[in-house]
């Protein structure tokens, strides 16, 4: 499934553009010691970067959920790197990360890289991404969710979904974008107006990219324990009929200018 999302005029956009990129990890506090659930990478000699977000559950089987996403990652990583230069497939390169993940458990990906025609992307699950441009979200994926708080993921049964059912982007970019990827840790406790204030206030500021990173994280840590504000995943909730107090704890957010 693919979206072309043309954002700028097609002359702009042939501007030769790089990714310079940070991230900041909040696990949840119960699973601090083992490094929580969620796994991402930063490349940089192919511009790309990714999250993934291990699907809770698996502990009741006895099973550490939060082994998975790492090693998916990891095998994301490698794959990205063996891709033809100028030629990237992100399906190719997350069925290639499945294939290879040996890991019990599962999870959500999404990878976007920066290639000559813009941004590539490929989303499956609730993890995803957003682009700010002038203080304002320009484009934000969508989330592939079965039913509330079930998302699509790719599991070591393959008893899941396939990476074939990723949706896939070309969004075009400019100098000034920047790109925010995130676990559901993100997009489920701020609004895209929460996000892009964060952003503007960050680059009014002249702040860097990591510290961009951990404002985002930190604000989405704090509404999440903030059980008196709605979130994007309260509303959710309570659209699905569920009385929902509390928020996701588990926080990856990595952050992309954009630049010449």
């Amino acid at each position: 499934m693919e979206q072309v999302v043309d954002v700028v005029n097609s002359s702009e956009a042939k501007i030769p553009l790089q990714l310079n990129s940070g991230s900041f990890c909040l696990p949840h506090p119960a699973k601090a010691k083992t490094g929580g659930e969620d796994a991402h990478f930063i490349c940089t000699l192919t511009p790309a970067i990714s999250v993934a977000d291990g699907v809770g559950g698996w502990a009741d089987l006895g099973i550490d959920d939060g082994l998975y996403a790492p090693e998916l990652m990891s095998h994301s990583l490698s794959a990205i790197q063996d891709e033809p230069k100028g030629s990237v497939d992100l399906i190719r390169v997350l069925e290639k990360a499945y294939v290879r993940t040996k890991a019990k458990g599962s999870s959500t990906a999404c990878i976007v890289a920066l290639t000559k025609g813009g941004l590539y992307a490929v989303n499956l699950g609730d993890s995803g991404f957003m682009l700010v441009r002038n203080g304002c979200a320009a484009f934000k994926s969508r989330s592939q969710q079965h039913g509330f708080n079930f998302p699509y993921q790719l599991d070591c049964n393959n008893a899941g979904d396939s990476p074939s059912s990723a949706m896939v982007f070309k969004i075009t970019a400019l100098p000034g974008d920047v790109l925010i990827v995130g676990t559901d840790g993100l997009f489920d406790n701020l609004y895209d107006e929460d996000i892009s204030g964060v952003v503007f206030q960050a680059m009014e500021a002249g702040l860097g990219h990591q510290m961009t990173a951990q404002r985002i994280a930190e604000l989405a840590q704090l509404r999440a324990m903030d059980h008196t504000k709605s979130s994007p995943f309260s509303d959710g909730a309570r659209e699905a009929g569920f009385d929902y107090h509390g928020e996701k704890l588990d926080i990856t957010v990595v952050v992309s200018y954009i630049t010449e």
